[in-house]
């Protein structure tokens, strides 16, 4: 896997102070998307054990409220393989801050045998986010009052709240 880019203090991608990473590689690839250059699965730079090793460095500080997972796309199979370990470490060393996603794909073709981009880790992948933002970006629908969120077909999903119900619960702080 590779990443376009990591934030170390974004406050736009999700509750409070976040470390963001970017990953690369998109088959959506929504018109009007504001990162074009991540759609290549191959821009930026190879996702290592260094990498990870810096991302978890910099949850460390107590301010930092969590991960966030954007790009390009988390949730590309290849990507989704890549990312199940190092969030399993991340949810390990830090067991009280939140991880977010974000994918153009929705919920529920994430939970849809067979359809792309669900894939054999996808499950254990959603099992470790807290947040789901889903849906494609929709340049008729982009509304820049929307909090944490491009276009207004986007849901932010609370993955613990969905999993307690067993149907979609929105996020609401």
């Amino acid at each position: 896997m590779y990443y376009g880019e990591i934030k170390d203090c974004d406050i736009a991608n999700g509750e409070g102070v976040r470390v963001t990473l970017f990953v690369s590689g998109c088959t959506n690839r929504c018109k009007g998307c504001f990162q074009p250059q991540t759609w290549d699965f191959c821009y930026g730079e190879p996702f290592t054990n260094d990498t990870e090793a810096k991302l978890l460095a910099m949850l460390a500080p107590d301010y930092i409220n969590g991960l966030t997972l954007l790009g390009g796309d988390p949730f590309e199979p290849a990507n989704q393989r890549a990312l199940l370990p190092f969030l399993r470490q991340v949810r390990e060393a830090y067991p009280r801050k939140t991880i977010w996603a974000f994918t153009g794909f929705t919920y529920e073709q994430l939970l849809t045998d067979g359809a792309h981009p669900r894939c054999e880790v996808t499950d254990a992948l959603l099992a470790l986010i807290d947040v789901l933002v889903d849906g494609p970006f929709v340049e008729k629908l982009h509304d820049i009052s929307l909090r944490f969120r491009g276009s207004s077909n986007q849901r932010l999903i609370d993955l613990n709240a969905t999993r307690a119900a067993g149907e979609v619960a929105l996020w609401n702080n």
